[in-house]
C-alpha cells in the first residue's frame, strides 16, 4: 500500500505523459523533416542556379558575344533581361582571364571576378560556392562556356543571395512548425479527454486509493467472523474468505472453490436461483455434512443490471451459543439443570430406602434434607427479596455440590427487588461469570471453597465473590476481562468480557485481587435502587 499520495493526480500524470510523448515524436519528426526540407530548398536553389547559369552559357547571344562575332554590351543587355526574368540576385559573364563582361551594377563591368572562387570554372568545371562578393555573401553556380568549335572561351556566374536561401529554407519550416503545433494541440486535447475517460471508469479514485480500498477490503474479508462466498453473473465463485474456508472443512470440503460453478461445488445453496430471479434469500438453514449453516444470499446490481451474488453464513451451532453467553440463558438453564439433578439423587436415595424398608433412616434422611432446605432456602429467601436472583443462587449451590465444591452465600442487610427489572438479569450474569469462573479456578484443588458475600447500603451494592484456588500471574489479571482471552483452550474467554458489558451497562465497577497459591477475589459495586 503507498504511504503517502503522489505528487501528481491520475488525470495530471496521464496528460503530461501523452503530451510529452506526442511532443517528443513532433519535435524530433520536426527536427528530422525540416533538415531534410532544408537541404532539399537549398539544393532546389542550387539546381536552380545552376541551370540558370547553363542555359545562359548555351545562349547564342552569349556565345557569339565571347567568341567576338557581336559586340560586347549585347552579354550586359541579356544578362539584366535574363536576371530579372529568373529573379537571381546576378548573372555575371566572365572572360577566361575572369573579367565580368556583364553585372548587375555597371560600373563593375570590365573588372575581375570578386570571391575567388571562379578558378574552377576557368578551368572547364561545373561547381557551386558560396563566397562573398561586391553585392555581399551569395550562392553560385558556375558553369563554362564553349564556342561551337568546342574551345571554352568564357564562364557564367550565377548568383542567388544566401538571405534568400534562407528565407526560402524558413518558410519551408514554417509549414512543419504549424503541422507540430497542430499535432501538440490535438495531442494534448486528447491526453485530456483519454485522462478524464479512465479517471470515469475508475469513478474519480486514484490508484493508490484503488489500492488502498482493495487492501482494505481484503483485510475487511479476512476478518470479519462471518463465512463469504461471491460469485459471479455466471455462477462461478471469485472470492471466498478464510471464515467460509473453515466451515466447508468442517463440512468435508476442502477443495479451494475458486474459479468452480457454486452449483457444482455446492449446490444446497442455491444460488443460479437467486442469479434467476434477482431476489435476496434471508436466513436460510442450509446442512452441509451435519454443519448447518445460517445463510443471507444477496444479488448484486449494478446500473440494473446483475453481476453476481454475494453469500454470507454462520455456523447455526454457535450462533445459539453465543445467543446463551449473551443472553444468560444459559447461566439459568445451568441453575435449574443443577436442581434438577440435585432433586433427582435425592428422591433415588428416598426411593431406595423405601424399597429397603428402613423407615427409620427414611425419616431421618427427610428431617435431615428438610432442615437444610430450610435453612439453605430460608437464609437465602429471607436475604434476597428477587425470586429469580435467589433461585439463581440456591441453583448454582447446587451446582457447586455436584463439584464437590462448598459455596458459602452471606449478606449484610436484605437486598431488595431492583427498581429497573433489567438489574436483575445483569447481576445473574455477573454473578453466574463470576462464579463459574471460581469453579474452574478450583479444579485441582482438593479443598474446593468458594464464597458470596454482599453488602448494600446508600443505594450502592457491593458483591464479593471469592474462592481459595491457585491464583493467577499479574500478566494473566491484566487481560483477563478481554475477549476472547482464556488460559484454558480456544473458543473461551467470554464469561468475565460478558461481566465487563454488564458493568459498563449499570455502570458498576470490578476490582481483582489475587495472589499466587492463595485465591482469588473480585469485588464489585453498582448503583442499585430498591422498588
Amino acid at each position: 500500500m503507498p504511504k503517502k499520495k503522489p505528487r501528481f493526480s491520475l488525470q495530471t500524470t496521464i496528460t503530461l505523459l501523452v503530451c510529452g510523448v506526442v511532443a517528443l515524436a513532433l519535435f524530433v519528426t520536426d527536427f528530422l523533416v525540416s533538415e531534410k526540407v532544408g537541404s532539399s530548398t537549398q539544393k532546389q536553389q542550387e539546381d536552380k542556379a545552376l541551370n540558370i547559369a547553363r542555359m545562359t552559357a548555351h545562349s547564342p547571344i552569349i556565345v557569339e558575344a565571347l567568341s567576338g562575332q557581336r559586340p560586347e554590351n549585347d552579354i550586359q543587355d541579356f544578362s539584366k533581361e535574363m536576371t530579372k526574368i529568373t529573379k537571381v540576385e546576378f548573372i555575371v559573364v566572365m572572360d577566361m582571364q575572369g573579367i565580368r563582361k556583364s553585372h548587375p551594377n555597371p560600373q563593375q563591368v570590365g573588372l575581375h571576378f570578386v570571391g575567388g572562387d571562379e578558378g574552377p570554372v576557368l578551368h572547364g568545371h561545373e561547381h557551386i560556392s558560396t563566397a562573398k562578393g561586391t553585392l555581399g555573401y551569395s550562392l553560385r553556380a558556375f558553369t563554362p562556356v564553349f564556342s561551337k568549335d568546342g574551345k571554352q572561351i568564357g564562364a557564367v556566374a550565377v548568383g542567388i543571395s544566401l538571405d534568400q536561401v534562407k528565407q526560402d529554407v524558413n518558410n519551408s519550416k514554417n509549414v512543419i512548425y504549424l503541422a507540430v503545433i497542430f499535432g501538440v494541440l490535438v495531442g494534448v486535447a486528447g491526453a485530456i479527454t483519454l485522462a478524464r475517460k479512465i479517471k470515469r471508469s475508475m469513478f474519480g479514485l486514484e490508484p493508490f486509493e484503488i489500492g488502498k480500498l482493495l487492501e482494505e477490503r481484503s483485510a475487511m474479508l479476512q476478518c470479519t467472523k462471518e463465512g463469504i462466498l461471491a460469485v459471479d453473473q455466471d455462477g462461478r465463485i471469485t472470492l471466498i474468505n478464510n471464515e467460509a474456508i473453515r466451515l466447508f472443512e468442517e463440512a468435508g470440503i476442502k477443495d479451494d472453490p475458486v474459479g468452480h460453478l457454486v452449483e457444482e461445488f455446492i449446490p444446497l445453496l442455491h444460488l443460479k436461483d437467486v442469479l434467476e430471479t434477482r431476489s435476496p434469500r434471508i436466513n436460510e438453514e442450509v446442512n452441509l455434512s451435519g454443519v448447518t449453516l445460517l445463510s443471507n444470499h444477496v444479488p448484486i446490481i449494478v446500473k440494473n443490471e446483475i453481476v453476481g451474488t454475494i453469500t454470507t453464513f454462520r455456523n447455526k451451532t454457535e450462533i445459539n451459543q453465543l445467543a446463551e453467553e449473551l443472553t444468560g440463558v444459559k447461566l439459568y438453564a445451568e441453575a435449574l439443570r443443577a436442581q434438577s439433578h440435585e432433586f433427582m439423587n435425592k428422591l433415588h436415595v428416598i426411593l431406595g430406602l423405601v424399597h429397603l424398608r428402613h423407615y427409620d433412616k427414611l425419616a431421618d434422611y427427610i428431617n435431615q434434607i428438610s432442615a437444610h432446605l430450610q435453612n439453605e432456602v430460608g437464609y437465602i429467601v429471607n436475604k434476597i427479596k428477587d425470586p429469580a436472583l435467589a433461585g439463581f443462587i440456591l441453583g448454582k449451590m447446587s451446582y457447586a455440590r455436584e463439584l464437590g465444591a462448598e459455596l458459602s452465600f452471606t449478606g449484610e442487610g436484605i437486598l431488595p427487588e431492583p427498581r429497573n427489572p433489567e438489574m436483575t438479569h445483569e447481576l445473574i450474569t455477573i454473578l453466574g461469570n463470576l462464579i463459574d469462573n471460581a469453579l474452574e479456578a478450583l479444579t485441582e484443588q482438593a479443598n474446593k471453597k468458594l464464597s458470596v458475600h454482599f453488602e448494600i447500603y446508600d443505594e450502592k451494592l457491593l458483591l464479593e465473590v471469592a474462592d481459595n484456588g491457585s491464583g493467577m500471574k499479574e500478566a494473566i489479571a491484566a487481560e483477563i476481562f478481554t475477549k476472547g482471552f482464556s488460559t484454558k483452550g480456544k473458543n473461551r474467554g467470554i464469561g468475565l468480557f460478558l461481566v465487563k458489558q454488564s458493568l459498563e451497562k449499570i455502570h458498576g465497577e470490578i476490582e481483582l485481587y489475587s495472589e499466587r497459591n492463595k485465591g482469588t477475589r473480585f469485588i464489585v459495586s453498582i448503583p442499585y435502587q430498591k422498588i
